[in-house]
């Protein structure tokens, strides 16, 4: 590398100035070698060489060798050769460089400050950008548009609402501001939280384009303006002004705050119609607002409308399935061979972790861990999930190592490593950690108190419950909060505490769906079918739309009373609701009728179903025929079931305890023994003893998922060298 310094000191002296056409030559020749080769007219340059030669720098050691030329040349104090430094240096990133030649110009002019000022924001420097536009005012007179959108979207980047404010005023003061300009201001002023102000700006463009109404738009759905954006969305259609695919992302957008689908639908279907073309930001948005509003199957067709996927939309709609009860099409997204090609991110591979939790799959779940350790992807949102998939996964050992190796833990965290105990019954551990993190300095949030009450209510441990709901509410957790109010109503139904369950939901400022079904099933617990429904009515009465759970919870509230007003809230639910019934539902049905003797009638009702009952339906089934002595009856059943479920053990097992109920035991061997013969074993139950410290636990979860087949699939598309 030649040493610019020492060669200009020796050269430049008035004693040698016949060296410096030698060394002209030798910075040229070298520099030339460090241009573009694709440039073979420079030596036929008729104008001044080394100001030519500026525009096919490709690197700052051959800018600086071409700087260095024109201070020997006399030529680095014109205006022009200065602009395009500023410029050049301004392109290789270096600013610093770009601004002590700015400094350098005697007097510079507006379009030198363009220059300075673009390329500062250009390269993500936004502090300089505002402090450079406030000292150019000093010394150039007025500023243009352009400066002005470019200072604007300075400020926007910083959120810096202040400055903002002055340059909109610089804006009134010069006069005639353009619609790219003002649109700008929309975009500041939206983005710093001041949506009227955004408003106010684009009621005064005069002619708004589609990047106007779309500015505005976006403006009102990043503030959780949902509703306006729709109107606006209106007003520009009735304007005669077309979207484009950014507008129709927006909209898209809001319909998913407002859990609007209908008009996300819609606009779906008025984007097909116009030809508007898919890109990653567009089907990325349909397939949030398809799958937040639950609707996977609408989200799946968007997706594989794809022609090119990309880690965006991949993820997307893995994230949609994973969160939405969807696991198995979540593992198949991410495990299938047309998307081999993606490298999952943190997300992906966070929501895929989840997605093995919800289905109990360990040995899924550890291959996609060592996966994300190969890709280097292991932050605290992976590691949460991971928390989360071990504890679920009752391997609370490897859950407890995991959140013991963090050092930055948050509250996902904690509240991930106290549900994990939770769920294996460790009372006195997640009492343990849940002082700690209080003590670490994490305030507990809805979640942490609804997995404590949930924890201690299947335990019935009404002081340690009523301390929580102290807690709730001296830290002002449980106002209007209707997560936590839920769970505490739950807890103390659980708890055979009815009125004070009562209290809390009469007290609840906000009450939605899942508060009312969680009082007509306190009610049904505590045997109370009559107050169960005189909830369900005043719950209608609300103008409350009932769910799938709240008809499940209004007959099983029915059947575990006998009353045979059971039937007509099933009839409403189909008829007067249009509800498909669930196995849930029919099982409520068969449990009422077994339950009330009329064994005939539910074995017809069995025998009638569009789908074939379960092993609880049919165990509810032989359950009223051994209370009602209706062995004949149950004998019947068994053999049709035997015809249906021939190789299933769960149905071998509900034969047995009829023939045990009624103590014909030579019969109960006879069952045994041909479960033996079929090489069927009954799966291990799951129990719980108490003691003050960790209940102990069996049980084996299945999955619906073919273990060996999704782990050749992941080796095969994942961990392929």
């Amino acid at each position: 590398m030649i040493n610019y310094k020492s060669l200009l000191k020796k050269h430049f002296h008035p004693s040698k100035q016949h060296h410096y056409k030698t060394l002209k030559t030798s910075l040229t020749t070298t520099t030339q070698q460090n241009l573009d080769p694709t440039i073979s007219y420079i030596n036929s340059i008729s104008l001044n060489p080394l100001f030519s030669l500026l525009t096919s720098c490709k690197n700052i050691p051959s800018l600086k060798q071409l700087h260095s030329l024109l201070i020997v040349d006399g030529q680095s104090t014109h205006l022009s050769s200065q602009t395009k430094l500023v410029s050049l240096y301004g392109s290789f990133k270096d600013t610093k460089s770009a601004r002590l030649v700015f400094d350098g110009i005697s007097d510079p002019d507006m379009f030198s400050c363009k220059v300075m000022i673009r390329w500062y924001f250009l390269n993500d420097e936004h502090f300089e950008s505002i402090g450079f536009y406030n000292s150019m005012r000093g010394c150039v007179r007025g500023c243009d548009n352009v400066v002005f959108s470019i200072v604007v979207k300075a400020c926007t980047e910083m959120r810096d609402l202040c400055e903002g404010r002055k340059v909109h005023c610089d804006i009134v003061k010069a006069g005639c501001p353009d619609g790219f300009v003002l649109t700008s201001l929309v975009d500041m002023y939206a983005k710093c939280g001041e949506v009227e102000c955004s408003r106010r700006v684009f009621d005064g463009i005069v002619d708004r384009d589609v990047v106007s109404w779309t500015s505005m738009i976006v403006a009102y759905v990043q503030n959780g303006c949902g509703e306006e954006a729709l109107v606006l969305f209106n007003r520009m259609r009735c304007g005669l002004v077309e979207g484009n695919q950014h507008t129709f992302g927006s909209i898209v957008s809001a319909c998913t705050k407002l859990r609007a689908l209908h008009q996300g639908k819609w606009v779906h279907g008025y984007v097909i119609k116009n030809g508007v073309e898919l890109n990653s930001h567009l089907v990325s948005s349909l397939v949030d607002m398809y799958v937040k509003c639950g609707a996977i199957l609408d989200a799946r067709s968007a997706f594989d409308e794809l022609f090119t996927i990309d880690v965006v939309t991949w993820t997307a709609m893995i994230v949609g399935c994973s969160q939405n009860g969807y696991p198995n099409e979540a593992i198949e997204l991410f495990t299938n061979r047309k998307y081999y090609d993606i490298l999952p991110n943190s997300i992906t591979i966070s929501s895929v972790i989840s997605a093995c939790a919800q289905l109990d799959n360990l040995i899924l779940g550890k291959a996609i861990h060592c996966l994300g350790v190969k890709l280097g992807l292991e932050d605290s949102n992976v590691v949460n999930a991971l928390v989360d998939m071990y504890a679920k996964c009752e391997m609370i050992k490897d859950a407890s190592y995991l959140f013991n190796s963090l050092t930055n833990k948050d509250l996902v965290t904690w509240n991930s490593i106290i549900n994990g105990y939770a769920q294996i019954g460790c009372s006195n551990e997640v009492t343990r950690l849940f002082h700690q993190m209080r003590l670490e300095g994490f305030r507990p949030d809805e979640t942490t108190l609804v997995t404590l009450l949930s924890c201690f209510a299947s335990f019935g441990d009404l002081q340690v419950g009523s301390s929580l709901h102290a807690y709730a509410i001296k830290g002002l957790l449980s106002y209007d909060n209707v997560y936590i109010n839920t769970s505490l109503l739950h807890f103390y139904a659980k708890c055979g505490e009815l009125k004070l369950a009562r209290r809390v939901f009469d007290g609840m400022g906000e009450k939605n769906t899942i508060s009312w079904n969680a009082l007509i099933n306190a009610y049904g617990m505590q045997g109370d079918s009559s107050g169960s429904i005189a909830v369900f009515s005043n719950m209608v009465k609300e103008n409350l739309d009932p769910t799938d759970a709240t008809f499940t919870a209004i007959l099983s509230a029915c059947s575990h009373t006998g009353t045979v007003e059971g039937w007509k809230f099933f009839d409403s639910m189909c008829q007067d609701f249009d509800f498909v019934p669930k196995m849930g539902h029919y099982g409520c049905l068969v449990d009422l009728l077994a339950h009330t003797g009329r064994l005939e009638e539910a074995f017809n009702f069995m025998k009638k179903m569009p789908v074939q009952p379960d092993v609880s339906i049919l165990g509810s089934f032989l359950h009223g025929c051994s209370m009602h002595s209706r062995f004949d009856l149950g004998q019947t059943a068994v053999k049709w079931m035997f015809d249906q479920h021939p190789i299933d053990a769960s149905y071998y097992v509900l034969v047995s305890n009829l023939y045990a109920s009624d103590g014909r035991w030579s019969q109960v061997s006879q069952v045994r023994e041909l479960m033996k013969v079929k090489d069927l074993s009954k799966l291990p139950g799951s129990s719980s003893i108490s003691s003050g410290t960790c209940s102990a636990q069996l049980n084996n979860a299945s999955s619906h998922l073919n273990h060996a087949a999704s782990l050749d699939l992941l080796k095969t598309a994942r961990f392929h060298p």
